[in-house]
Parts: structure tokens; sequence; C-alpha cells
């Protein structure tokens, strides 16, 4: 499909914008990737071609992608931010891949897409600010709400924004320090580059965050927001630090003209602060159009051709004359005048661009003065709210002066004073309202003069009408205000002078009532006299009664002396009995303690000794058996209670600690006894339970130990527990319990004898089997004839033959048996040999067994479907479950043959031959079970349409019916497969870890269950297999078992 000429642009300037070049991105080809987007309503083109680009090949090339997404971020469609929502992922991997790795671009890379991923998920979240971030305080107001909750994380997500821009900016400028590089040079600039954008980006979101912190200590305490308060601060430090280095470089200058911060933070404790705020503002300069690049598309040229195919021309026409088309008529004329008029008219259009961008970015500094008289004038304004506030306060501290004073007249002088000095406020704030009134006028003619101005463009009219309407409102607001101020406080002058006048009344009662209260006080004085008569002659009586009561005093005073003098004696007697009896006591403890210490320290010895004996090499060749393990277990768990029962007594008395000191010994030699054993019982486990039981003794080990440490401790007895002891040697005991060996009725000496027995029954059984088919032939031809007889006779030929091709590999196990015997004993005898190898012995019990048990109930099975009385199924059931019995009858010999064994080959080709007869077993089976039933044929004839449907029904119910039974037995076959192997040992002992789930058997299948119910003898978990390229054999079984044979 054909690029549009948009399109087309665009890929070009992508290309130019996008390179590796070393050098900041043109704005020229940032402006038509911008317009580009507004044009197709989206970033579908940006993101086909920027998808190609050899990012992670170039940090310098991802560097200059970032930054052109976010001036398209910023500048282009609303449609954009959607559009790269779908390429996160893509922003991501870049920041990801480059963040790894030691690159001075790819740190920069890093941070960028942090960056533009934040912006893409604020913006996409919060659709009321647009990715330029520039919007009206009304939209602000409704964006952040009412409810403080939706405040307060707005205002955490923008501080989050603004942390992503600072730290793009604060690695830019380390790396410009540890480069010595300056805004000058082309490396530079090109880092420098993406901050314009970040500038713009900082002005917002410092103006944005100021308003609502603002707002949130209006509804929330202050306390509530220190967190915030001092993350605002560490910004603010860090913006002014970045506004005031970036303008003072060369490379800013001349692009972007940067607001100053102030010297401190907003408070934000005091709501009137929020007049002296200041919104910075930036501007951009119009930058005059540079020269156009020549494009990288052929393009067809008008001017005057090569000079060699002129020479050729001019031959031509000497020779031959002029062509017809060559003469240059009057359009080829008008044509080169139009163009140049055109060419002409083109500088004259640029010139008037480049004049209407100058007095454009004019225009916008006036208004921005004009924003900063404005506020100037809120700054006034604020002010006067602050003298109000101060004029209410000084008349609350006259009120209170005024209450407190009522009986000083003077007060009335000075609330006439302090009312004079009120009128004196009031005059200078009505001098204020006149000069704002004057300002407002000055203003008005301004405005008017910038109105006259800004009819050149009608952008900027608008700009100016609104800013216009805004003053004039503005002015007229704080004009109303001002007079309302200034009525209140006419009234409450007013006011004041009347609770003056009421006070002055007030204090003229007052002095009438003190002049009556001087009267009473005569008559009081009188009467004082008289009482003071009274007074004195009953101070004579009560002198008289406190000399008699003094006297009585000096005589209890003695006796208390004496009986004081004779209390102490008592008292220092007593105190030296209870000495002695308390230094008697404290001597008796620090024996007693002194005796615990001792036992404690020699327990500590012999435990040390006995996990010691762990890592000791020369204690690997010690060995010991699960019971002896276990019986030594038990006995240091018991030994546990008691200890406890000692560790509460001395506790309870510390006078006595017999009962400790002996627990305390019996625990440490027992504890000691089943470490050592647990180690050489180790030695001859398999190697988890062995590795388990290790860390068992050393955990049992290091609790004793630590247990014994406390009881030397005077303060670390009452914390002692000896309770925790008894977790590990639980363990231990448990891992005995599960070594200990399950066959109980076979002994190791008995193994050998037991192998062979196993393996002459399983030939008599299997020469056995093979008559009773002779015999079951012979009664069959006997007995039936035609089809029955020919079916029969296939089924126990196949039979037969099986049981021929069984007998021979039980012949051949044997014989490799024998030469694994005598191969591998050495010096040793047969027997010793069996009980050295125990865990192989027993599978070769169990797989004999398994053999011997298989073959009769394939004969049965045989026989009762000679004599129909049995079913098909049962005989092909049977044949399975012979050939997965011999196969793990070989599994079992071939585990310690040799590879190059010639009776080892030939066991693997009667294992062959077995498998081949059992399929024929159950070939033949199937065929005959299909020749038989293909006798039966259905007769429909006499039914009618109704009675076919009814019978349809039946077999429906029928077919569903056995369906249920079919999945009824399904799960039933499943717990028989998993009872079958807990029994025969197929997975670990319960306790050890949960049986695996039975394998699902497919629908329509005729995969068999493996040894149901089987004898097995169990083996032993305390031997392992010794000797090089052995394996261990799940207990019951010599092998894997084995499934279906086709």
């Amino acid at each position: 499909m054909p690029l549009s000429v948009t399109e087309e642009h665009t890929a070009i300037s992508i290309s130019k914008a996008i390179n590796n070049q070393e050098v900041p991105v043109k704005e020229k080809h940032a402006r038509r990737i911008i317009l580009g987007t507004h044009h197709e309503k989206g970033a579908f083109t940006f993101w086909s071609y920027a998808i190609g680009l050899p990012l992670p090949s170039s940090p310098i090339l991802s560097w200059k992608f970032c930054h052109v997404l976010h001036k398209v971020l910023r500048d282009g469609h609303p449609n954009v931010l959607h559009d790269c929502q779908r390429y996160r992922s893509n922003i991501r991997e870049i920041g990801d891949l480059w963040g790894h790795l030691h690159d001075r671009y790819g740190q920069l890379v890093s941070v960028y897409t942090r960056l533009l991923l934040t912006k893409i998920s604020f913006h996409l979240k919060h659709p009321q600010f647009p990715a330029g971030l520039e919007v009206t305080d009304e939209v602000l107001e409704k964006a952040a709400g009412t409810d403080v909750n939706n405040i307060f994380q707005l205002t955490v997500e923008m501080f989050d924004y603004m942390d992503c821009e600072l730290k793009l900016s604060e690695s830019v400028f380390r790396q410009l320090n540890t480069a010595i590089a300056v805004s000058q040079m082309s490396s530079g600039q090109c880092r420098l580059a993406p901050l314009i954008q970040v500038i713009q980006d900082c002005s917002h979101l410092y103006h944005y965050t100021v308003k609502l912190m603002f707002k949130l200590h209006s509804c929330l305490p202050a306390d509530t927001l220190q967190g915030h308060r001092d993350r605002f601060h560490e910004q603010f430090h860090s913006l002014r630090h970045f506004f005031r280095r970036a303008s003072d470089m060369l490379y800013f200058k001349r692009l972007i003209q940067i607001p100053r911060l102030p010297e401190g933070p907003p408070n934000f404790l005091r709501a009137s602060a929020l007049a002296e705020h200041i919104k910075p503002v930036v501007v951009i300069p119009e930058e005059a159009p540079e020269e156009e690049e020549p494009e990288s598309l052929i393009e067809i040229s008008t001017g005057p051709p090569v000079e060699e195919p002129a020479v050729v021309a001019d031959l031509l026409d000497q020779t031959f004359g002029p062509p017809n088309g060559s003469v240059r008529d009057e359009r080829d004329l008008q044509i080169e005048t139009l163009k140049r008029e055109v060419e002409a008219l083109r500088a004259e259009l640029e010139k008037m661009k480049l004049e209407a961008q100058r007095y454009v970015a004019q225009l916008k500094g006036q208004v921005n003065a004009l924003e900063a008289e404005l506020e100037e004038q809120r700054k006034q304004k604020q002010k006067a709210l602050v003298d109000n506030e101060q004029l209410r306060h000084e008349l609350a501290q006259l009120r209170a002066a005024q209450r407190e004073g009522e009986q000083d007249r003077g007060l009335r002088e000075e609330a006439e004073r302090r009312a004079s000095a009120t009128e004196l406020r009031y005059s200078r704030l009505k001098e204020k309202h006149s000069e704002l009134i004057n300002t407002h006028a000055e203003l008005l003619r301004k405005n008017a003069d910038t109105a006259k101005q800004l009819t050149v463009t009608q952008q900027s009219q608008e700009e100016v009408a609104r800013v216009k309407e805004q003053l004039v409102f503005q002015m007229e607001q704080v004009k109303r205000e001002s007079e309302m101020k200034l009525e209140e406080q006419s009234d409450q002058v007013e006011q004041l002078k009347r609770e003056l006048e009421a006070k002055a009344g007030e204090l003229q009662h007052a002095q009438e009532a003190l002049s009556r209260t001087q009267q009473s006080g005569a008559e009081l004085s009188s009467r004082l006299d008289t009482l003071s008569a009274e007074k004195a002659a009953l101070s004579g009586a009560v002198q008289q009664r406190e000399a008699e009561l003094l006297a009585a005093q000096n005589l209890a005073r003695e006796k208390e002396a004496v009986l004081s003098q004779a209390q102490q004696e008592l008292q220092g007697r007593l105190a030296e009995k209870e000495a002695q009896e308390q230094g008697l006591w404290q001597r008796m403890l620090d024996e007693q303690f002194a005796v615990l210490c001792g036992a404690a320290g020699e327990a500590e010895r012999i435990l040390q000794d006995a996990v010691g004996k762990l890592d000791d090499p020369l204690h690997l060749r010690c060995t010991s058996s699960p019971d002896y393990l276990v019986s030594r277990a038990q006995a240091a768990v018991d030994t546990v209670s008691a200890l406890e029962r000692g560790h509460a007594q001395y506790l309870a008395s510390p006078a006595d600690a017999s009962a400790l000191v002996a627990a305390l010994a019996r625990f440490s030699h027992l504890a000691a006894d089943t470490i050592i054993n647990g180690a050489a019982t180790s030695h001859l486990a398999p190697t988890d339970p062995a590795d388990r039981l290790l860390d068992s003794c050393r955990e049992c080990g290091a609790r004793a130990l630590e247990l014994t440490q406390q009881l030397q401790d005077r303060q670390g007895v009452t914390k002692a527990q000896p309770g925790l002891v008894r977790g590990p040697l639980q363990g231990i005991l448990q891992l005995g319990q599960e070594l200990k060996p399950k066959s109980l009725d076979v002994r190791q000496e008995e193994l050998g004898a037991v192998v062979d027995k196993e393996m002459a029954a399983t030939s008599a059984a299997i020469e056995d089997a093979v008559r009773r088919i002779e015999d079951m032939m012979n009664q069959a031809r006997h007995a039936s004839s035609g089809l029955k007889l020919e079916v029969n006779e296939r089924i126990l030929n196949s039979c037969t033959d099986l049981m021929k091709a069984i007998r021979l590999l039980v012949t051949t196990s044997t014989s490799l048996q024998k030469e694994i015997v005598e191969s591998g004993r050495g010096a040793a005898t047969q027997q010793e040999f069996y009980a050295k190898n125990s865990r192989w012995t027993e599978g070769l019990i169990s797989a004999s067994k398994a053999v011997g048990w298989g073959a009769t109930q394939l004969v049965e099975s045989a026989d009762r479907v000679v004599l129909h009385t049995g079913k098909y199924e049962e005989l092909i059931v049977g044949s399975h479950e012979i050939a997965a019995s011999t196969a793990q009858l070989v599994a079992a010999s071939k585990v310690k043959a040799s590879k190059h064994s010639p009776h080892l080959s030939r066991l693997q080709e009667c294992s062959r031959t077995v498998n081949e007869m059992a399929a024929n077993v159950v070939a033949s089976t199937k065929s005959g079970q299909e020749q038989i039933e293909e006798r039966d044929t259905m007769d429909f004839s006499g039914l009618s349409l109704i009675k076919l449907k009814k019978q349809e029904m039946e077999t429906q119910v029928r077919v569903l019916e056995l369906e249920k039974t079919l999945e009824a037995e399904r799960v039933r076959l499943g717990e028989l497969r998993k009872q079958h192997y807990v029994l025969a040992g197929g997975v670990g002992s319960p306790g050890e870890e949960e049986p695996s789930p039975p394998i699902a058997t497919p629908r329509g299948g005729t995969k068999k269950p493996p040894l149901a119910q089987k004898p097995s003898v169990a083996l032993r978990q305390d031997q392992q297999v010794q000797g090089a390229g052995m394996w261990r054999l799940p207990e019951g079984a010599a092998g894997p078992r084995l499934g279906h044979t086709p």
C-alpha cells in the first residue's frame, strides 16, 4: 500500500531526528512528527517506524527516541497517549536493557524510560490533565474534588511524577560534571535538549502541588501532613537548584525563559501564604525557521541540464538544426516570472511570520508582566486581610481590658486612645483603598493599550480579553471586599463606643456600692472590738490548759524513750539472727548450684564428645541397628519428662537440686548414647534417611548443649526449657522406626534358602500349569466341537506356549542368579551374600512369587473360559499380569548381572518371547470372543415403531447405567492400585510421603492393574545395595512395573 505525503514526511523526519549522531534533535524534525500525529489523529505511523529502529544497538539512538517520544506526548494529538499505552512493554524493555549495562547514555535511557512510563500512567489515570500539564485552577479543583482521600492520593502521585523529572535532570547534570562538558558542545547539548520538556513539566507540577498542599492543610491537621511537607521541601530545593543551574547555561538562554522560584518554600501552616504564591511561567521564544535540508527523495529538477548533454545538444543543432519544441515561447517566460514573484512573496511571508512571532513573544511578555502585577495586587489584598485580622485581635484585647478594668477610670482614656488608633488605621485602610482604585484605573488604562496592541492576531486578542476580564473581575471583587471590610470596621468602632459608655455607667454604680460598703465596715469594726475582748479571756484559759498538757507530754516522752531503747536492743539481736540464717541459706544455695554446675559441665562434656563423633572419620566403620537406636531414643525421650520435673522442682526450691542433677546425669548419658548410635545407624541407611538422621542428631546435640549451658548460669536456669530437647529425640525415634526392617518373618540368614525355595516353587507352579492346560485341552476336545472347539484349542495352545516361554525364562533367570552369586560373593558364603544384599534378594523373592501366582491365576482363568463359567476378560488380564510379573523377575535379575554375561542375553531374549506369547494369548482370546459373539444376531422383525423407540430408550438407560458403573469401577480400581502400591512397597511407608494417585485408565482401554493383591515380601529399609553400578529397588518390587504389552 503506497504511503501518503504526510506519512512520507513523518518517516523522513523520524529517520533524521532519531539517529546515532551525538547532536540534539532538530526542532523542525520534531515539529513535523508532531504535525503528523495531529494529521492522522494518533501515533500509528510514529510507532510503526519506531518499532523498527535498532534501539538495543545504540544508547544514543535510544536517548533521542525517548526525547522525541516525550515531545510527541506533550505536544502531539491526545490519542497519542492511548497509542503509547499499547507499547509500554517496548519502552520498559529498552529501559531495563540499558539499565543493566554500564553505559553513560544507557543509565540516562533507563531513567528517561521510567519517567515516560510514569507520565503515561498518570495521564491515563487522570484524563483531566493533558500530557502538556497545562490546565486552569478550576480544572485542578474539579480533578481534586472534595474528598480528602482523593486529594491526598493525587498529591502523592504528583510527588512521584516530580521525583522522576528531577531524577532525570540530576542524572544529566551529574554526567556533565563528570565528563567536564559544557553546554556549547554537541555532546552536552544532546544530553541537555530533553531538559526543556522537563522544565515545562516541572513548572506546572510545582504550581499544582502548592495548590493541593494548601487545600490539604485546610482539611487535615498539620501533624498528619508532616511527611508531605518534608517531601515538598526536598523537591522544592532540588527544583530551585535545577532552575538556577539551567538558567546559567548559555544553551538554555536562547531556547527557553526559565522562571525563578522564591528563596524559601511556601508556609503551608499559614493559610494567607497562598496569596504570596506566584505561578512560575515558562516562555519558549519562537525560533526563526531553519533552512530546509534536501530531502532524500528523487525529484525532477527544473534547473539547467548538466554540461555534457548540453554539448551534445549543440552538436545536434549545428548538424540538423534546432528542434521544433526548443524555442522558448511567452508561456515559459510567464512561468519564470510567476516563479520569481512567488519566491519574492514567499520571502515576504517569512519576514511577516518572523515579525508576527516576535510581536507575539512581546505580547506574551506583557501578559506575564500583567500577571505579575495582578499577583502583586493579590498580595496587597492579602496584607489588607492580615491587617484586618490584627485589628480584630486588638479589639478583642481591648474588650478584655475593659472587663478587667471596671474599677479603674483610666481605662476609659486608654480605650479612647485605642479607638483613635483604630480610626487612624481605618483612615490608612481608606487610603489603601483609594490606592487600589487608582491602581485599578491604571491597570484599566494599560489593559486598553494592551487590547489595542493585541489586535494583530486573533489568538493573542482572545488571551488578552480573558486576562482583561479576569483583571476587571478581580479588581471589582477586591473593591467590593474592601468596601465591605470598611463598613464592618466602622460598625465595630461604633459598637466599641457604645460599649465604652455602658462601661462608664457601670463604673459609677460600682463607686456608689463602694460608699455603702464603707458604712457597713464601720458597724463591723465596733462588733470586732467586743469580740476581741471575749477572745482575750478565752486565750488565758487556753494557756492554762496548754501548761497542763505540756507536763503530761513530757512524762509520755520519758516512757517512750525507755520503750524505744528496749525495742532497739531486741531488733539488733533479731537482725543478727536473720543475717546468720540468710548467710547459711545463701551458702546452701551456692553449694546446690555448684553441684548443679558440676553435673551440667560433666553432661556438656559427654554431649560434646558424642556430637564430635558425628564428624569423626574413624567413626564411619561403626554401625548399629535401628532396633537398638529405637530403644536408646525411647529411653532418652522418657528421661526428658524426669528432667522437666527436676527443673521445675529446682525452680520452686533452689535448696534441693538432687532431682535435677540425677535426671540431668541420666539424660546426658542416654542422649549421648542416642546421638552416637544414630550416627552409627546412618552408616547403613539409605542416603536420604541417613542425611535426615544425621541432621536430627546434630539438632539434638545442639539443643542439649544449649540446655547444659543454660543450667550453668544463674539467670539462664530460669529461662531453660528442657522440653525443647524432646522434639529432636522424637525425630530420631521416628526415623529409627522407619528404618526398622518390615519383613520380620524372614531373617537375613534364611534369605538364601527362601530364594531357592521360591524359584523352585515357581518352576513347579509353571510345570503344574502346563499339565493342567494339557488336561483342559483333552477335556475340551471331548466336550465341545466346531467353532467352540477351535476357539478353545487356539486359546489353550497360546497359553501353553506362554507357559513354556515362562518356564524357559525362569530357568535362565536361575542360571543368571547363580552366576551373580558366584561372581559377587568372593570369600563369603552364599547365605552371607544374600544377607549382605537383602534388598536385591527380597526383590527376587517377590518377583518369583508374583510369577508363580500369575501362572496359577492364568490357568484358572483359562479353565473357567473353556468350561464357559468365566469371562474372556479374566484371561486377558491374567496374561497382562503374568507378563508384568516376568518383567519384574527379569528386572530383578538384571540389577547385579554383568553387561557381557551370556545368561543375561538369553534372559532378555526369553523376556521378549514371553511378551510375544502374552500378546498371542490376548489376541487369540479377543478373536475367539469376537467369533463367538458374532453368531448372536439381532432380530428386529415384528417390532413396530413404538416398540423400537421404547427399546431404544431402554438401551440408552442401560448405556448410562453401564457408564456410571464403569466410572465407579474405575475409581475402585484406582483405590485398589493405590492400596497395592502401599502393601507391596511401591511407594514409601506412611509418614514419609503421601502415595501418588493412581494413573487414570483411558476409556475403552485395556490397561491392566499392576499385580493387584499379589503376595509380596516387604523389603528392608535399613540396608542399602552396595557396589558400583547398583541401584535401589522399591520395596516389594525388583524393578519397574510394566504395563500393557501389545
